[in-house]
C-alpha cells in the first residue's frame, strides 16, 4: 500500500472514512516524515506532536461511534506563523513576537479543524512575512525540497515546502502580494489566493491590521492536486463572525462560457522564454479542453503594482519603521530600505488618492473578466528565482520585484488567482496563473483541472 503521507487529502479522507486506515496511523505517518525530511529544509518550526496524535484518537473514537470524519478527516494539514493557534506563538517570523501566545484560534484554524483535519506543525516565513524567499533571525532558513538552490517562495515558504515535501496534503497560507502563489510556483505545487472576504480571518493576538492589509490581505490553501486544493477552500471558507468582512458566496455557480484572455506580457512585463514556453503550451492544453483562447492586454496592472506597493508599504510606515528597526533582521532591513527607494513613504494624500484609485481599477478589471471570464497570464516573469537573490544587491532586489508585478498588482483589485504547476516533480519548478472575477474561484478550477490532467501530477519530492 502507497504510503500515506503520499497520498492526496482527497485520499486519505475518503481511507479513513471507510475505515481502510485509522486516523493515527495517518497522523503517526505524517510525524514521521516530518522528522524524516523536515532537519533537511526547515519547513516546519513549531511542532505539535503529541496534540496531533491525540486529535487523531479522538476523530478514531468519532468513527467508531458512527459519527461523521468531516470533508477532511485526519487530513494533514500545517498552518503559517503568522495565524493565530491556540496555545501557539504568532511569531510572523520575528523575535520580538516569539512570546505572543495566542488563546484561541483563528477561524481559519477553527474551519480545517471542523472538518476533520489535524495540524502537524506550524510553517516558516521570512521576518514580517515581507519577501518572496523565506529566511529569519529566529527560526532560520527553509529551502526547497524540489531544488535546494531555488527559493521555497515567501512568505509561505514554509507551508509550500512542507507539502512539497509531503508533511503535509495541505497547506495554510497568506497571500497580500504573492505569498500563496508565488511559493507554490517554487515548489512545485498548486495554490490559490482567494477573493478578500472568502475565509474568515483574524488574529486576536494583534490589534487589527490597518486599511492596507485589511482590503488585501488573504489566508488560503496549497496542495499537490486541484481537487486538494478546492477541498481545502472549502473547508476553510466555512462561515466565523470574528470576521466581519466574511461573504456567505457560494462555492459553485453556473459556469460561464469557456473563453480565456492569454497575456504573456502584461503591462511591457520582460518574460522569460520558459515562462512564455509554459504559458502558450497551458494555452494550447486549455484550447484542447473546449476553452476558446483570445491573446490580448489586460487593463492596467504595473499601476495596480505601485499602488499596492503604496498600501502594503503604509502598515509598516504608520509608526515610522519602528518594528522594523526594533527586530533588526538583516534581510528585513534591506528589503524595507529597497522597498523605500521605489516607493516612497505615503502621505494621507498620496493614501486616499490610491483607495479611490482602487475602486476605478477595480471596475475595468471586472468589466474584462465579464467578457473573458479568465485571464491566463504568468505568475512571475522568471523561473523561480535562485535562493535569496533579492538580498544580494540593490540591483537584485529590483530585478525581483520587476518579475513579480503580476503577484503584486492582483492583490489591490480584490480578483481570485490561482498558481498551477505544470513540472511535475521536476527539479525546475514551472507553473501558470488563472485570474477570474470576484468570488469566481469555481472557474479557476474548472480550467486549472484542465491545465492538470494535461501535465505531470505534482507528487512528493523524494529530494531526501
Amino acid at each position: 500500500m502507497t504510503e500515506s503521507w503520499r497520498l492526496s487529502a482527497s485520499e486519505i479522507a475518503a481511507r479513513v472514512k471507510n475505515r481502510d486506515i485509522s486516523a493515527t496511523e495517518v497522523i503517526q505517518a505524517s510525524l514521521q516524515r516530518l522528522q524524516s525530511i523536515n532537519p533537511k529544509i526547515n519547513a516546519v518550526v513549531q511542532e505539535m506532536p503529541d496534540q496531533a496524535l491525540a486529535e487523531a484518537a479522538a476523530l478514531d473514537d468519532r468513527l467508531a461511534a458512527g459519527k461523521d470524519g468531516g470533508l477532511l478527516a485526519a487530513v494533514p494539514v500545517t498552518i503559517k506563523v503568522n495565524i493565530d493557534q491556540r496555545g501557539f506563538a504568532n511569531t510572523n517570523g520575528i523575535r520580538i513576537q516569539q512570546d505572543l501566545i495566542a488563546e484561541q484560534d483563528s477561524p481559519v484554524v477553527t474551519n480545517l479543524r471542523q472538518a476533520g483535519a489535524i495540524v502537524v506543525g506550524r510553517t516558516n516565513t521570512p521576518a514580517f512575512s515581507m519577501r518572496w524567499f523565506t529566511r529569519n533571525s529566529l527560526h532560520g532558513h527553509t529551502l526547497n525540497p524540489r531544488n535546494t538552490g531555488l527559493t521555497p517562495g515567501g512568505s509561505s515558504g514554509g507551508g509550500a515546502a512542507s507539502v512539497a515535501a509531503g508533511i503535509c496534503a495541505i497547506g495554510h497560507g497568506t497571500d497580500i502580494a504573492g505569498s500563496i502563489r508565488y511559493p507554490a510556483y517554487a515548489c512545485g505545487v498548486h495554490g490559490i489566493r482567494p477573493t478578500f472576504g472568502r475565509i474568515p480571518a483574524v488574529n486576536l493576538a494583534l490589534p487589527d491590521r490597518h486599511i492596507g492589509a485589511q482590503l488585501t490581505a488573504v489566508s488560503g490553501p496549497m496542495a499537490r492536486s486541484i481537487e486538494d486544493l478546492r477541498l481545502g477552500l472549502e473547508a476553510m471558507s466555512a462561515a466565523s463572525p470574528l470576521d466581519p468582512w466574511w461573504v456567505p458566496a457560494p462555492l459553485q455557480q453556473s459556469l460561464p462560457p469557456k473563453r480565456i484572455a492569454l497575456c504573456v506580457a502584461p503591462d511591457g512585463l520582460q518574460v522569460s522564454a520558459e515562462v512564455e514556453k509554459a504559458l502558450r503550451t497551458a494555452a494550447s492544453q486549455l484550447g484542447e479542453a473546449g476553452w476558446e483562447i483570445t491573446e490580448i492586454e489586460t487593463p492596467p496592472m504595473r499601476e495596480a503594482m505601485q499602488l499596492q506597493l503604496l498600501l502594503w508599504m503604509s502598515e509598516y510606515a504608520y509608526n515610522g519603521g519602528e518594528a522594523i528597526a526594533r527586530e533588526d533582521d538583516p534581510d528585513a532591513n534591506f528589503v524595507y530600505q529597497q522597498l523605500r527607494e521605489i516607493c516612497p513613504l505615503p502621505t494621507m494624500e498620496s493614501l486616499m488618492e490610491a483607495l479611490q484609485r482602487r475602486l476605478t481599477l477595480a471596475r475595468a478589471w471586472q468589466l474584462f473578466l465579464g467578457e473573458y471570464p479568465l485571464l491566463l497570464c504568468p505568475i512571475s516573469a522568471e523561473p523561480p528565482f535562485p535562493d535569496q537573490l533579492d538580498v544580494e544587491s540593490a540591483a537584485s532586489f529590483k530585478r525581483v520585484a520587476e518579475a513579480q508585478m503580476t503577484q503584486i498588482a492582483l492583490p489591490f483589485i480584490g480578483m481570485p488567482a490561482i498558481s498551477v504547476a505544470t513540472s511535475g516533480d521536476s527539479a525546475n519548478p514551472m507553473g501558470v496563473q488563472l485570474v477570474a472575477a470576484r468570488f469566481r474561484e469555481d472557474v479557476l478550477f474548472a480550467a486549472a483541472s484542465d491545465i492538470e490532467a494535461r501535465n505531470p501530477p505534482s507528487g512528493v519530492s523524494d529530494a531526501d
